[in-house]
């Protein structure tokens, strides 16, 4: 039997490989909800007030009001928002807004999406499944820190809804080459939706019915042989599991059998078809004062060549406008206070001293090093940057200089990171380790709405 259609608790007991499995979809149904485009929406972590003003405003039926709801004036409850949204999903289907697939289906998705200073668009090909939840491990490995605040808002999310709105983005390898040329012929034929964002991103999404030419069977096939990595999701995956070991308590024990709270919506991408593009998260420190900000200085030094002063338009071209090109050498980073602007670069044998356990992945990374500095330097060690009060993150870095000029929030330095080439999040996966919080910002995410997950069925 195939890896991808065996039972999923026999596979949790063996621990072999992921479960990977077409499932049946909710969709928006044009001749309800009307153009698709204004159904769509980016995944709740990257929608600030303006752009969910602007969905909203798009249409009736825009995926952020089930996705990112948010409190409303006289709610008496915290989880009334929850709540309001599980109503709107329940309405939407009774109107046939959201219809569900009658057949169990693998639904291939491209992106084709603009890239800062370059005139043609890049693609990323993928495909939608169900995954068996499994714990961390060898076969679902992450690769980041999750953080609670994110964590309980989807979980409540969840257990209102009972469904998957935004996908988990998972890497896995094809060694043997074939899921590209394969992804490359199916996008070749007409698309069951193609649709463009707000930012003008085309979404394209094929349908592959489970039992008819056998697509669906050789995706799933494929990328349940080997490990998965999270790339983005993994608050979302956390409350996935969560939610069924809750939903466990009490059900029977029946080894063969399978349940929607079992699974949990993913894109899956290979490198060959679905590369990834990963742009940095810079990070400001908050409440330094003059004095702090003179030991941070002082500890830096230590730690850090750092080269002459210069501008904040020098610096941010020294450290480029989106990530296109990889770091020239590992430990480099920008840093900015209203003194002006400074290139570091880590010495390598001083900063082995303070680094905190870990693989050789982990510990090469710029963000990890930085750490380590602004545990010494700063006193912001694990426990403090988990409390979210001294780091503000963004992922503009002029945004990051403006915070510090303004002294928005308290803030007093910031350090603009190179980004993470996408090698070293699986490298730091395979050897069982994960990168701080806010380590990378795949861009761009996938789009929430295109598919929905119901864990009923």
């Amino acid at each position: 039997m195939s890896p991808a259609l065996r039972p999923l608790r026999r596979i949790q007991l063996e621990v072999c490989v992921p479960v990977v499995r077409p499932f049946r979809a909710l969709r928006f149904d044009p001749g309800v909800v009307g153009e698709l485009g204004g159904v769509i929406a980016p995944p709740y972590d990257v929608v600030g007030d303006d752009l969910r003003r602007e969905l909203l405003a798009s249409s009736s039926h825009n995926v952020v009001r089930l996705d990112f709801p948010v409190e409303e004036f006289g709610d008496p409850d915290p989880d009334d928002r929850y709540r309001r949204a599980a109503r709107l999903l329940s309405d939407w289907r009774g109107q046939g807004a959201l219809r569900q697939d009658p057949r169990p289906s693998i639904y291939v998705y491209e992106q084709q999406f603009a890239r800062l200073g370059r005139t043609e668009p890049e693609t990323r090909r993928g495909f939608f499944a169900r995954v068996g939840l499994q714990p961390f491990g060898q076969e679902i490995r992450p690769h980041e820190r999750t953080m609670p605040g994110p964590r309980e808002d989807r979980y409540r999310l969840l257990r209102a809804t009972n469904v998957n709105t935004s996908p988990i983005v998972a890497m896995y390898r094809d060694p043997r080459h074939r899921v590209a040329p394969l992804l490359e012929a199916i996008t070749a034929r007409p698309a069951a939706v193609d649709v463009r964002d707000f930012a003008g991103d085309r979404h394209r999404l094929w349908v592959l019915t489970a039992g008819t030419d056998g697509s669906a069977e050789t995706l799933a096939e494929i990328a349940g042989r080997v490990p998965l990595t999270i790339a983005d999701g993994h608050h979302r995956y956390e409350t996935a599991l969560r939610f069924q070991s809750e939903r466990r308590v009490g059900a029977p024990a029946t080894e063969d059998a399978e349940h929607g709270y079992d699974f949990v919506l993913m894109l899956l991408l290979e490198p060959e078809a679905g590369p990834l593009l990963v742009l940095p998260t810079h990070r400001v420190v908050r409440g330094l004062g003059s004095d702090g900000l003179a030991m941070l200085r002082t500890v830096l030094s230590s730690y850090f060549r750092m080269s002459r002063r210069m501008p904040a338009d020098e610096l941010l071209r020294s450290l480029g406008p989106d990530g296109d090109e990889p770091p020239r050498s590992g430990g480099r980073m920008g840093l900015w206070t209203r003194d002006g602007g400074w290139i570091l670069q880590a010495k390598g044998k001083a900063l082995e001293t303070i680094l905190g356990p870990g693989g050789k992945a982990v510990r090469r990374l710029d963000v990890s090093m930085l750490g380590a500095v602004l545990d010494a330097g700063a006193g912001l060690d694990a426990a403090a940057i988990a409390a979210g009060e001294r780091l503000i993150y963004t992922h503009d870095a002029a945004e990051a200089i403006a915070l510090v000029d303004a002294g928005t929030e308290g803030a007093d330095a910031a350090f603009l990171l190179d980004p993470t080439p996408a090698a070293e999040i699986l490298a730091v996966a395979a050897e069982g380790d994960v990168m701080p919080q806010k380590s990378t910002y795949i861009y761009p995410k996938a789009i929430t709405g295109l598919v929905i997950n119901p864990l009923e069925s």
